[in-house]
């Protein structure tokens, strides 16, 4: 049986960020859904075939912070970017828990994005490995 392709999945209020993001990964190979909204992402059937969210932090209603911790409360613990236009070495110290895999300021280039999309999903095959 063929393995699926890892899903990303890009959670970003800034709809030119979330296209340009979504087909780099498309382009690498991935498969992709994008959300405008942490509400609409976790109303999403395929939440547990998440194998990393990329998500913008400033967003209207539930920041990606937020949503980061609501699915640790949920129990999904899915390896997760954390990226803003509004760098703050505050909010980036508290994020950095053991399933935030990277800290990327906008703009960032591909190959830091990659870079930590790579760690996640290092990290997520080692977790199904257990």
């Amino acid at each position: 049986m063929a393995t699926k392709k890892p899903l990303i999945a890009i959670v970003d209020d800034d709809q030119s960020m979330r296209e340009a993001t979504k087909g780099l990964m498309r382009s690498l190979g991935f498969d992709v859904e994008a959300f405008s909204s942490a509400d609409d992402f976790l109303k999403f059937p395929n939440l547990r075939r998440t194998a990393c969210l990329v998500t913008d932090i400033h967003m209207p209603g539930m920041s990606g912070l937020d949503l980061h911790r609501r699915l640790v409360a949920l129990g999904e613990s899915i390896p997760t970017v954390l990226i803003t236009a509004y760098p703050n070495e505050n909010l980036r110290a508290r994020g950095l828990d053991p399933d935030i895999v990277g800290y990327l300021e906008k703009p960032f280039g591909e190959q830091d994005l990659l870079n930590c999309i790579s760690s996640a999903l290092a990290r997520r095959s080692d977790r199904e490995s257990d």
